[in-house]
C-alpha cells in the first residue's frame, strides 16, 4: 500500500513540475501536451537562451576591452567570427545544416524534417524583423513560425520555414 502512495505522490510532483515548466516556456516550443514534448520544448528553449547569454557575454567582454561609441550611434552587435570554409561564407554543420558568423550577425540554418529552422543572433534594429520576413517571402519561402527572444540590444530570431 505504501508503494502505491509513494508512486502516486511521485506522479503528482512530476505533473506539478511539468506544469511549471510549461508555464515558463513560450507555447510555440511545446508542440503537444505530453511529457516528452514538454521536456523537449524546454530543452530547446534553454539552448536558445544559452545562445543569447553567450552572445551577451561576448559583447560585454568586447565592450570592456574597447572604447565606448557615442550612445546616439546605433551599431550592430559584433559577434565572434569563425573561419569561413566555403566561398559564400557558410560553414557546414553536420549533414543537415550550415552556419555563418559575421560582424553583423550569427546565422544558422538546419533542416528539421520537411522544414528549415533558421536562427539569427544580431543587434536589435527597429523594423529588422519585418525586413527579414519580407526578404524570405520575396524568395517564395513560407514562414510557418517566428520566435523572437531579446536581451538589452541583442536579439535572437528563430524561424521555421517550409521547404
Amino acid at each position: 500500500m505504501s508503494h502505491i502512495a509513494v508512486e502516486r505522490n511521485r506522479r503528482r510532483q512530476m505533473n506539478e513540475h511539468l506544469k511549471v515548466l510549461r508555464s515558463l516556456t513560450p507555447c510555440f516550443y511545446i508542440k503537444r501536451g505530453d511529457q516528452a514534448s514538454v521536456i523537449g520544448g524546454v530543452i530547446e528553449f534553454i539552448k536558445e537562451l544559452q545562445q543569447v547569454l553567450q552572445a551577451l557575454e561576448s559583447k560585454k567582454q568586447r565592450k570592456s576591452l574597447s572604447p565606448n561609441p557615442s550612445p546616439s550611434t546605433p551599431r550592430p552587435l559584433p559577434l565572434p567570427a569563425k573561419p569561413n570554409h566555403s566561398p559564400i561564407g557558410f560553414e557546414p554543420v553536420g549533414d543537415v545544416g550550415a552556419c555563418c558568423n559575421s560582424s553583423l550577425a550569427d546565422v544558422e540554418a538546419r533542416i528539421a524534417g520537411s522544414n528549415v529552422v533558421l536562427k539569427i543572433v544580431c543587434g536589435r534594429i527597429p523594423g529588422q524583423i519585418l525586413k527579414i520576413i519580407a526578404v524570405l517571402e520575396k524568395f517564395s519561402f513560407e514562414v510557418l513560425h517566428v520566435n523572437i527572444s531579446s536581451m538589452e540590444d541583442t536579439v535572437l530570431y528563430s524561424f521555421v520555414i517550409k521547404v
